[in-house]
Formats: structure tokens, sequence, C-alpha cells
């Protein structure tokens, strides 16, 4: 079958590119799709990889500020024709869906319907950007919001990365979607003996408002916790005034250290509301539990009283009373680390290539298509 993928920029890296390095690997030699590339700024094996560019990839500094030219996008892309392909799997968050595919069979795997176009208020808040900033993006946002409509509805397929980005395709674009959950490498991490699990709570997050590090830092100083934030960002030094003597800030630790970081915690914390939500899985690999935002992607990963507990609003009050009632003893690491399995990468190849394979099925005998689930299948 001749294929092709589809990603939005490649300029920096988080788990739209896990994703993508997992497509490369099932669909070797497909070329790649993509409004631009800075090589510089991505791992050196990308540069082995069939790139290609829309012409926006030309302008000016926009491999480094890529935001600036949000009206190109839905432009650079209807020019683009794939329709000599037999599929096109797009690899969604922004507008690389809104390609021309003519009687191609189009999959739209879909991290989120474009936040900015469809989430404005939040995204303005999670960005910090400022009024003036705000007032010019509405009328732009309103435009963009019946372009990416459109475009939505010429997608054969869509795959949601969770029940929560499911019920957004449903809401925004009046859309069905399967949900296919996003690879996670969990042989990287592995529990040790409760002997060996120590007296603190672990964070691992870009700094940045959004992810709400501020609600578990005045939690941890209400109740004395130690707690331990790795990561990196603009919200640093907020986060360090707010922090009382029993926080510490780790910075960058690279990923090999991770798992064991993990492992020893005495619970993940995960207040920020996301679309899917990799670390409480990471965590869970490594046999602890997270508490957890009760909305978003942890209502997927996190489930009460088998890996972990959810804290119902994003308040301080709602999370501290969470870590005053956790019980880690009340938690089976190994149950933990099942549970996490079924967001491993294999899982994911699994599923999506069936996908594939059966929509293909149907877009060539021309009947309808009906989701058959390799592992629900294995389940029974």
């Amino acid at each position: 079958m001749k294929l092709a993928l589809v990603h939005d920029w490649l300029n920096q890296m988080g788990g739209a590119e896990d994703v993508l390095e997992e497509l490369v690997d099932m669909f070797p030699g497909a070329p790649i799709y993509t409004s631009l590339y800075a090589p510089d700024l991505m791992p050196a094996a990308y540069r082995a990889w069939d790139i290609r560019t829309l012409w926006t990839n030309h302008l000016p500094q926009i491999h480094r500020r890529h935001q600036v030219y949000l009206p190109a996008y839905p432009l650079a892309w209807s020019s683009l024709d794939l329709s000599a392909y037999e599929i096109i799997l797009s690899n969604k968050s922004g507008f690389c869906h809104g390609l021309r595919a003519g009687q191609a069979l189009h999959i739209c795997y879909c991290l989120t319907p474009t936040r900015y176009v469809w989430q404005l208020d939040a995204y303005i808040a999670r960005e910090g950007l400022g009024r003036a900033t705000e007032l010019a993006l509405r009328p732009l946002v309103a435009l963009l919001r019946r372009w990416d409509y459109a475009a939505a509805q010429r997608v054969t397929h869509f795959i949601a990365i969770s029940t929560e980005v499911q019920a957004r395709i449903r809401h925004y674009y009046n859309r069905d979607s399967v949900v296919i959950f996003p690879p996670i490498q969990t042989s990287r991490f592995v529990p040790v003996p409760s002997a060996q699990v120590e007296d603190y709570y672990l964070i691992v997050s870009r700094l940045i408002p959004y992810k709400r590090i501020d609600l578990a830092i005045e939690a941890a100083n209400r109740l004395g916790l130690r707690l331990k934030i790795v990561g990196r960002g603009r919200d640093l030094a907020r986060l360090q005034a707010l922090s009382g003597p029993t926080v510490e800030f780790l910075g960058y630790v690279p990923d090999e250290d991770l798992p064991d970081m993990m492992a020893r915690c005495r619970a993940f914390i995960f207040p920020g509301l996301e679309d899917f939500g990799i670390t409480p899985v990471q965590a869970a690999a490594a046999g602890r539990p997270t508490i957890a935002y009760g909305g978003g992607g942890a209502l997927d990963t996190v489930i009460p009283g088998l890996n972990g507990v959810h804290f119902c609003e994003q308040t301080t009050d709602s999370l501290a009373e969470a870590l005053a009632r956790f019980d880690p003893s009340q938690f089976d690491p190994l149950a933990i680390r099942r549970h996490a399995q079924r967001f491993d990468a294999a899982n994911f190849r699994a599923q999506l290539r069936a996908f594939v394979d059966q929509a293909l099925e149907a877009q060539r005998s021309g009947q309808p298509f009906t989701w058959r689930d390799p592992l629900a299948t294995q389940a029974t």
C-alpha cells in the first residue's frame, strides 16, 4: 500500500513526536509531510527520514517562532495534494488534517482538536497571552473555526488519544472516533521492593502555569510533605517563591534516571488537566500510584482504588485533602504495573495496524467500516 505520514511541525519534542517515531517504525520508508522542519532542534536520527516540507518552511524565523504564522497553516495545508497515495495517516494537533486527500483513505490520529481554535479562553490563560494578542486573535479564530470544521469533515476516520479527546471530536467536529491510547515504553520502568520506597512525592513536568504545579506546592507546604519537582520552564521563579522548605526543585533529570526516581516515590502527583498525560502511566509502570486531578486524560489512566486517587477540584484544598487521606499501603505495585501495560507501545502498534488494515479493506470493498479491536478480542 502507498502510505504517507503527516505531522504538523517538527521544531520541538513532545508527545506528538513520540507518536510520530512509532509511526515511522511501523511504516518504514513512508514520506513525512510537515509544515516546517528544524533539523538542529530535532534528534539526529530524524535526518535519515524522508521529510518533505511545505512552503511555510521558508518563512523567516518560523523554526523558532512558528506560532507567529498561525494564519499561514490552513492555507499551506489546503494546498497540499496527497490524493496519489492510497492511505494518509495524519498525526494532528494543529491543521495538518486539512490537506487534500481526494479518494485516498485519510485516517487522522487526533492528539486534540486545534486547541487555540476551539478552546481559545483556556489557551490564552494557559500561555499567558496579553490583552492585545487576545483582541487580535478572536476575529481570526472565528474564521479558523469554520475552516477547521470543514477540514475535519473531509477526514475519512478519526482516532482519539483519550476519551476526553474523543468527546471533543464529537463536540467540535460532530464526528465519531475510536480511542487508541498513545504508545508508552513501559518496559523502561520497574517496581522496587516496598522497603526501597522513600518518603517523597514526585512531579515530572514542564514548569508552565496550566500544569498547576502551584497546587501541589501549596498542599505540600500546608501538610509538611516532601515534594520533588523535576523539570524546567518559564514558571520556575514563581513556583520557587511559593515553595516551603520541604519542596525541592531538581531541574533537568536525564531520562535514564527517571525510572528509579519514579519507582522510589511515595506517589506521583498530577494536578493539571491534560489531553492524555504520559507521566501517570510511567509512574504506574514503576509500580507507584498517582494522585491526579479527576479530569481529562487522567480519567483513562488513573483508576481510583487501583492505581491512584482523584481530587475533584483544581484547588489547594481539594488536593491537600486527597494527600491527607492517601495511604500507599492500599495499592498493589504489581497490579498497578499490570494496569500500565495496557498503554504499552506494543498495544498501540497492534491496534493501529488493525485499524489501518480494516479501514483499507472497507475502503476497497465499498463496505461500511466497523472497528474490531484486536485487544478486545484477546480479552474475550
